[in-house]
């Protein structure tokens, strides 16, 4: 990272305290949320409150505005200096091909691996899948009978809901993992929707297709791209000439970051365990890169509807444990007691993070682009 954060080293204290109690807890004990486990969760959320303050302080380099430009612009120059993406490989295997059922354990009706909308009256998570996806169709001015691209479609929650609510739509979804690509083809077998389905697998440095398309959709995919500039100049060649770009990324309210592997990194477990090669954008960061797309509107929501979401998969976990702990052991064997410890201090840590200073720190952002 080029702002250096050395801030979460009382963070992953406590996190290298919990693996020891956490993990034995949850692999072993037949009700998550007995007193010994709450007790270290608690312990973990509090480093991890404790740090955020520290954090946030860093990124902002003290105040000093000629800092923080001076940052951002040369965070800006390094990503147009590198690959597309970077680590797709090790995205995969940290993300899309964990088990299946893992997620459909875990996940919403639609299997929406992303941020959910809980406006008021919304209160379960198929309600917070829906009212988000059909907020992306009305603000890209989604139509029946579009050519759509879904880019980084993950588990195809958009994939298949726009072929259920748009029966003349057609699909391209693309997905850097097999795994899902099966997933997706034999829903939308099941369901009827093939003939209007095309699952594509491809690594997002070499994919290319000689199709348009009216409205592409990438949700949170950007988070795990670099090079914006050559992204976009891809995506733009993909677009009808009245075509849209519709994104949402997870992000900071103004200072982009990677995430870095590096050993005593601030960001070091996250980027290990879950976002190798992965960009923390600023809510405002692809404003820089217009040269092939040009910004029709752009929307902030607060970070809080993410920490709920995150809180609402955390607790599905836990509610089916033993269903989790079986289908993580015919996966990783012995390591099954460390991915179940992971993906909960995952959700634990994202969630603390995204409700910080109420929900207006880091935060969901969403852009239009059209073709320039």
């Amino acid at each position: 990272m080029l702002v250096t954060l050395h801030v979460l080293s009382f963070f992953l204290i406590h996190i290298s305290f919990a693996q020891k109690h956490l993990a034995g807890i949850v692999f072993s004990h037949p009700h998550p949320h007995s007193c010994d486990t709450s007790c270290d969760v608690t312990s973990v959320i509090a480093g991890v409150q404790g740090s955020l303050k520290f954090w946030v302080g860093k990124l902002e380099c003290g105040g000093d505005v000629e800092k923080q430009w001076f940052y951002k612009q040369k965070f800006i120059k390094k990503l147009r200096e590198s690959d597309i993406a970077v680590e797709t490989e090790k995205a995969n295997e940290q993300h899309y091909e964990v088990p299946t059922e893992y997620f459909t354990t875990i996940l919403g009706k639609w299997r929406k691996y992303s941020c959910c909308y809980w406006p008021e009256g919304v209160n379960d998570l198929e309600q917070a899948e829906e009212a988000m996806m059909k907020m992306y169709a009305e603000r890209a001015k989604l139509e029946d009978g579009h050519a759509v691209m879904d880019l980084g479609c993950g588990w195809g929650a958009m994939t298949l809901w726009v072929l259920q609510n748009y029966p003349q739509c057609t699909v391209v979804c693309v997905s850097n993992s097999q795994t899902q690509r099966e997933y997706i083809a034999g829903e939308a077998a099941q369901r009827g929707f093939s003939d209007r389905l095309e699952a594509v697998t491809a690594d997002a440095n070499v994919f290319n297709t000689d199709k348009t398309f009216d409205r592409i959709f990438s949700i949170e995919m950007f988070e795990h791209m670099r090079n914006y500039e050559r992204l976009f100049q891809k995506v733009s060649s993909w677009l009808k000439p009245d075509g849209r770009l519709f994104t949402q990324i997870l992000c900071h309210r103004e200072f982009p970051y990677a995430f870095d592997t590096r050993q005593d990194a601030d960001t070091e477990w996250m980027a290990k365990h879950f976002f190798t090669g992965g960009t923390m954008p600023s809510a405002d960061l692809f404003l820089y890169f217009q040269d092939e797309v040009c910004l029709v509107d752009h929307w902030r929501m607060n970070g809080k509807h993410y920490t709920r979401t995150l809180d609402t998969w955390l607790e599905k976990l836990d509610a089916n444990i033993d269903q989790v702990r079986e289908i993580m052991t015919k996966t990783y064997g012995e390591g099954a007691a460390k991915q179940i410890f992971n993906w909960r201090m995952f959700f634990m840590f994202c969630s603390e993070v995204f409700q910080y200073k109420d929900g207006n720190e880091w935060m969901v952002s969403f852009h239009l682009f059209r073709k320039r």
